[in-house]
């Protein structure tokens, strides 16, 4: 999970602003423990506008570093940046300058723009789930050979390791559903 850093308050930064509640890009990227070239490439992808300063210096709000972390937790997910550009600039409602909430066509569009997103992080857990399987299943076979290796360093015999992993193996085999044919 991406957290902003809290190592130093804002009013220690030394190059922030704590007067108006910004940092610059440097603080910004400490924060999110990121480089400063990561922010400024989501700025060049229009994902955010930081202010600027009298002498044109990017200045982040916490806004911006609330926004910058959800970002990078939906890039960390696999999330492509039109997919992110896109969910960002659908707001869940709020009061827009007129004072009207957003159309109830927004809210559907907004809805299922939400439902591919969630099914998209459901089928990504899925598929983490399957690696973490896989990569336990490899780390049983490596501590299964490790053991093997430090009992022959140990002086056990050969033969007998050797017959202990054939037997191992075929009641692996036989523990084993059979595959059904494709028909």
């Amino acid at each position: 999970m991406i957290r902003l850093s809290s190592a130093r308050p804002a009013h220690a930064m030394s190059s922030s602003t704590p007067e108006s509640g910004y940092v610059t890009v440097r603080d910004a990227a400490e924060r999110l423990n990121v480089t400063p070239r990561t922010l400024k490439y989501y700025e060049e992808k229009g994902l955010i506008s930081p202010e600027r300063s009298d002498g044109h210096y990017r200045l982040y709000s916490e806004r911006d570093l609330e926004k910058f972390a959800r970002i990078l937790r939906m890039r960390s997910l696999g999330f492509s940046i039109q997919t992110i550009s896109e969910i960002l600039q659908k707001p869940i409602e709020s009061a827009t300058a007129s004072g009207t909430a957003v159309s109830m066509a927004s809210l559907k569009e907004i809805e299922r723009s939400l439902a591919q997103q969630v099914d998209a992080v459901d089928a990504r857990i899925q598929a983490v789930k399957r690696e973490m399987r896989e990569a336990q299943a490899v780390r049983e076979e490596l501590a299964y050979d490790l053991e093997y290796i430090r009992r022959r360093i140990a002086g056990e015999p050969k033969d007998e390791l050797l017959r202990e992993r054939r037997e191992r193996a075929m009641a692996r085999r036989q523990a084993r559903p059979p595959k059904v044919a494709n028909q």
